[in-house]
């Protein structure tokens, strides 16, 4: 059974030949045609989640993870609105989210019709391509170009695109099989617009960067949100090994390096201005995406380097100020190049912050070791805790930089919304990658980022080895360690403090629930958390809201 409308067709038949093979549908009349087309099309598979918002998140999860084009299927007016958030987060991260839109036929916007907003273009800030199609069918061609087009973007350049579909009514009525004629018309379409593709030439000068930094004592390579890529650390392994090099790498980078600098804000939280010069490098290498350390953020945009080079496929990202060069190209195939024309320099630069890193992580140690139940506290257990060969999913806010304070197992996988670092679909993403990876998924999350996301849990398709450790302190923690807020009088509307729990949301959507109040009792629930079960589990372990920022100040003052 499949649309009888050639429009739907049309959209599904190019989605297929894109090799979509994942749709996230939202319930709704006006998306009928695109709901039966897909849930009956027996390569496709077809996953429903009621809420937009969630099910953006959701779809984006399971495109982070498998590295390709996810769709997302919704009804009329304010239904496609609330995929906004997921599509900021895809547009900044580099995540391709297809999103097609239901809508009225245009002679009904505008005039007091049901359900109807001014959809075309209404992503358009951030979106890569929108294409706004006609219910009409002498435009078979055209509209099949547009769809052709948006999808071959979203595959190459990584990103969200819309494709807005109208169709007038009946909105019901099937045929039992696709029209070949259209299925032609649109693989004509996808093969003129893929044959006109032309892949970006590498023209960077490798010798003129590659004279720089065989000539520079004081490098710097600093690496954002990654996704992993064991040849690119195989290549940047040569890097290391240079005593001129240091390697920054945050949580989410996804590289480790025993050479290298794995908490940054551990290490430069307390340095001096004369250590901050000392540090200062010359040439310094950037990659991946957005990082999450505001202290490396301010070091860099005051100690600015003379050479900073940002390599990234798809766009520039000049955090620091001082970009001198954007080399538009892979990084894996960046360094395949690049390792090919430099060689070593005498240099102290990396021993002698390596010393300093060995230094800080001795107090680190000794600091917990002394330390109470408290986020900080936690944290190191969690982290302890987690299994080999599993995949962290992390919230934003006060989590991912607490994660920042700990190195993290090598054979576990990290990531994090940090595209537009907001909270607002962490929980939906993991269940998203949870449900596209093979391994454990592990959430962590503070309790603002669970209850503001409840509804991702409304959801059918969460793994039984899904796991949420959620860290609850009574209120956005963030707003007692960053300066500022405890300095107005009105702490509670950026803390928001609450009594909330999730063991009745446990109750609600069938998961199990464990329960923590001290170090003790997050030792002893930890022990079995990650073992097989029927039901996905949460453990919410609760912490002191007014003793967690005043320990976590604590340790920065000790090392």
């Amino acid at each position: 059974m499949y649309p009888k409308k050639p429009l739907a067709q049309i959209v599904i038949s190019a989605c297929r030949q894109f090799n979509i093979d994942t749709v996230v549908i939202s319930p709704g009349s006006r998306n009928a045609p695109l709901t039966v087309g897909f849930s009956n099309h027996p390569e496709i598979e077809t996953l429903s989640v009621v809420d937009e918002r969630c099910a953006a998140f959701f779809a984006l999860g399971i495109a982070q993870q498998t590295q390709k084009p996810v769709a997302i299927v919704c009804t009329s007016g304010s239904a496609l609105l609330n995929y906004y958030p997921a599509i900021t987060e895809a547009f900044y991260s580099n995540i391709p989210l297809v999103v097609i839109s239901a809508d009225r036929p245009k002679h009904l916007i505008d005039i007091g019709d049901g359900q109807t907003i001014r959809q075309e273009n209404v992503f358009e800030n951030h979106i890569l391509f929108s294409a706004n199609l006609v219910e009409d069918s002498k435009l078979k061609t055209q509209n099949s170009k547009l769809i052709c087009e948006a999808l071959q973007i979203a595959v190459s350049q990584k990103g969200p695109v819309h494709i807005n579909v109208p169709f007038d009514e009946p909105l019901y009525e099937t045929v039992s099989e696709l029209d070949t004629v259209i299925a032609n018309k649109v693989k004509q379409s996808v093969d003129e617009i893929t044959s006109s593709f032309t892949p970006r030439n590498d023209d960077t000068d490798y010798n003129k960067l590659a004279s720089i930094w065989n000539a520079s004592t004081k490098k710097m390579i600093l690496v954002g949100v990654n996704y992993p890529n064991e040849d690119l650390h195989k290549l940047i392994d040569i890097y290391a090994n240079d005593d001129a090099v240091l390697i920054l790498t945050e949580t989410t980078s996804n590289l480790h390096q025993e050479k290298g600098v794995d908490s940054i804000d551990q290490l430069i939280f307390s340095l001096d201005e004369q250590q901050f010069e000392a540090l200062k490098p010359e040439v310094l290498i950037t990659f991946g995406g957005m990082i999450v350390s505001k202290k490396i953020k301010q070091f860099l945009r005051k100690y600015q380097p003379k050479h900073h080079w940002n390599i990234d496929a798809e766009k520039s990202i000049n955090t620091f100020f001082c970009l001198s060069e954007f080399i538009q190209i892979k990084p894996v195939d960046f360094f395949r190049n690049f390792n090919l024309k430099i060689t070593e320099i005498e240099s102290d630069y990396q021993k002698n912050w390596l010393q300093i890193r060995d230094e800080k992580r001795e107090k680190h140690s000794a600091y917990l070791s002394k330390a109470p139940h408290s986020d900080f506290k936690v944290f190191e257990q969690i982290i302890k805790s987690v299994p080999n060969k599993n995949q962290l999913q992390i919230s934003n806010s006060s989590i991912i930089r607490y994660a920042q304070l700990f190195s993290i197992d090598k054979t576990n996988n990290v990531f994090c919304n940090r595209g537009t670092s907001g909270i607002d679909g962490s929980t939906s993403t993991a269940i998203g990658a949870a449900f596209a990876n093979k391994n454990q998924t592990v959430f962590i999350t503070g309790d603002l980022s669970f209850f503001y996301d409840s509804n991702a849990l409304w959801n059918t398709n969460i793994p039984a080895n899904f796991r949420i450790i959620v860290i609850n302190n009574s209120g956005g923690g963030i707003f007692k360690i960053i300066p500022g807020p405890k300095s107005t009088n009105a702490a509670k509307y950026f803390e928001t403090p609450h009594s909330l729990t999730a063991a009745h949301l446990c109750k609600m959507y069938g998961l199990d629930y464990l329960k923590a109040t001290s170090t003790e009792t997050v030792t002893a629930q930890l022990k079995g958390f990650y073992e097989t079960s029927e039901k996905p589990k949460i453990l919410e372990i609760f912490t002191p809201s007014e003793e967690n920022d005043l320990i976590l100040k604590e340790y920065f003052k000790y090392i």
